[in-house]
């Protein structure tokens, strides 16, 4: 779920792998593509939209790819999918295929904070793992 830059929409992907954007507060659902294209979002989330297409591999399937998440300055994104694989891209990512960085995160049983740095010459992830308290 994610707020635009001033708070009037509201976007969300649902369980069949629908994007839906909605007026804040009135709940109206928003189906007019040129308005949606022209919202700027203060954060990004969701693995639906023109703006993501290339986060889809040729052969992925629609649980393939289960979250992504765009940096602060916004250009970049960060994918995490099934395979275990963590992947950077561009954002926007409009063109489908793309080549991208990734690294491979073995899967574990409790949840940890993961940071990724990204500098001109490539990326680096750090996990800190979760805290039994």
């Amino acid at each position: 779920m994610d707020f635009s830059a001033d708070s009037s929409y509201l976007q969300v992907s649902t369980g069949s792998y629908k994007r839906q954007v909605y007026e804040v507060p009135s709940g109206k659902q928003l189906v007019d593509q040129a308005v949606i294209d022209r919202i700027t979002w203060a954060t990004w989330t969701s693995v639906l939209g023109d703006e993501v297409i290339g986060i889809w591999s040729r052969h992925a399937e629609k649980a393939d790819v289960n979250c992504a998440c765009v940096s602060h300055s916004g250009i970049n994104l960060v994918t995490g999918d099934d395979f275990g694989m963590v992947k950077l891209f561009d954002f926007p990512c409009p063109e489908k295929f793309v080549r991208t960085h990734f690294c491979i995160v073995t899967r574990r049983s409790t949840v940890d904070i993961v940071v990724l740095y990204c500098f001109s010459g490539g990326c680096m992830m750090e996990i800190f793992p979760s805290l039994n308290l």
